[in-house]
């Protein structure tokens, strides 16, 4: 028997699973586009007015601080559909959007893109509910860019990218396809403050590193220190 809570879940991740299917059907209709990593698909002022559908990969959206340094704003992954803003708006690019590994992906024209969202009611719902999330995770990466120190940054870093695209292995352990690198692009902190910082969480059990590869041992120790500093 189902409980309330149990059948509310069900419920969801079935609707989640039938959007996902209606989506699929619809872009796989259209041409199939490959970029090698480190590839560049747009630069800061190109127009865009088509939309690309992941079917294979990642792409970061990044731009340039006055010091010099990538800083990544999001990170497109597999089912994704990008960049709508751009379409939906009709706004000037503002970013560098590049594959981080190599990239397979439907291209279609945004006019196309934004009228099978308006006839498909429960496909923009979904597209709101995630929309919605990525804003609360804007609004906590905010919180700890003005008022948190280097180490909150990190940790909170870490957690955000854990739970959008970590990968928890037999042993109950995340496993995060990224480098120290990779995080001072995406905390905004530089490459030596990201490995001092590292390494305190390293000797303290919470993270190890293996073959370009961040591994949380305990998620949940990870977020109590990260309350902890706050």
């Amino acid at each position: 028997m189902w409980s309330v809570d149990s059948l509310e879940n069900h419920m969801t991740n079935t609707s989640r699973s039938n959007v996902q299917k209606k989506v699929d059907a619809f872009f796989s209709g259209y041409p199939l586009k490959e970029l090698s990593k480190g590839e560049i698909l747009f630069h800061p002022g190109d127009t865009i007015d088509h939309v690309f559908y992941l079917t294979k990969g990642s792409i970061a959206q990044y731009d340039i601080s006055q010091a010099g340094n990538e800083v990544v704003v999001n990170v497109f992954k597999q089912h994704a559909f990008f960049p709508m803003s751009a379409v939906m708006n009709h706004v000037q690019n503002d970013y560098f959007f590049e594959a981080i590994e190599p990239v397979e992906m439907h291209v279609i024209p945004g006019t196309d893109a934004v009228a099978f969202i308006k006839e498909n009611p429960d496909v923009a719902y979904d597209l709101l509910s995630r929309v919605y999330r990525g804003t609360d995770g804007l609004l906590r990466r905010m919180a700890h860019l003005m008022g948190g120190t280097a180490s909150t940054r990190l940790l909170f870093e870490l957690l955000n990218a854990a739970k959008r695209y970590g990968a928890v292995d037999k042993n109950s352990q995340v496993r995060l396809p990224l480098t120290e690198n990779d995080l001072a692009k995406r905390s905004g902190l530089s490459r030596e403050t990201v490995s001092r910082t590292m390494h305190k969480l390293k000797e303290m059990g919470l993270v190890s590193m293996q073959k370009n590869t961040i591994v949380i041992n305990d998620m949940a120790a990870l977020e109590n220190t990260l309350g902890s500093q706050l």
